[in-house]
């Protein structure tokens, strides 16, 4: 860059001593010099501000740096505690459906059980029914070739008897009444009559037989109640 200050300096120095030539030849030599100078108390600036900013920079103290590396190892711990939770939490999505799945699968087939074993004891009851049927059946047709009493009456017992066995072969039983205790539970109180001390509160007739299944009572008993 042009100073004029420095040319008029150099021109009024220098004038008289040389020619033209050599004034401009010197004048652009002190330029060059100046620029240099100028140059050089820039870069020693820029230094200088450097350094300043490096001495305002704070520097971390040892505690500083290893609270920093910790929490950088946390943090890596963390994320892969949380990569981990997630791999879990997919297995037991998977786990929890595959026992949705395998508890579906089991119920029905626990039902198609059922249903088979309550088909076959129906069947079977069906079946143990048929000779009753057929005793009845029997006692018609006697009944026809001999109307006496007693082929008839004993036609009945048999039709009778063949039921019960029908009934005993599922489970159901017939209640105990005449010479039993009265139980509530299991009789039904029809009519009261006077006995001896000894039949007090025992029963003393049945009306209705009573049956039961398991624990499970059917129907009562209806029967007649002594009172001493």
């Amino acid at each position: 860059m042009f100073n004029k200050g420095i040319f008029n300096k150099i021109v009024m120095d220098k004038f008289d001593d040389k020619d033209e030539q050599q004034l401009f030849e010197d004048l652009e030599e002190e330029m060059q010099v100046n620029d240099k100078r100028r140059v050089k108390i820039n870069d020693a600036g820029q230094v200088e501000a450097a350094a300043a900013a490096q001495e305002k920079a704070p520097v971390k103290s040892p505690e500083v740096v290893k609270l920093e590396t910790e929490l950088g190892a946390l943090k890596t711990r963390c994320a892969a505690a949380e990569t981990k939770l997630s791999e879990v939490q997919k297995r037991f999505e998977e786990a929890k459906k595959g026992l949705e799945r395998e508890t579906v699968e089991m119920r029905e087939r626990l039902k198609k059980s059922l249903g088979q074993q309550a088909g076959e004891k129906q069947a079977n009851f069906l079946s143990s029914l048929l000779p009753v049927l057929d005793n009845l059946n029997r006692a018609i047709e006697a009944s026809e070739n001999d109307a006496s009493f007693e082929h008839l009456l004993e036609g009945v017992k048999g039709t009778a008897r063949s039921f019960e066995q029908a009934l005993a072969s599922v489970g159901v039983e017939a209640v105990e009444s005449v010479g039993a205790e009265f139980n509530p539970e299991m009789h039904e109180a029809v009519e009261v009559v006077e006995t001896g001390p000894e039949n007090d509160g025992r029963i003393t007739a049945e009306f209705t037989r009573g049956y039961k299944f398991g624990d499970r009572l059917l129907r009562p008993a209806r029967v007649q109640v002594g009172k001493g």
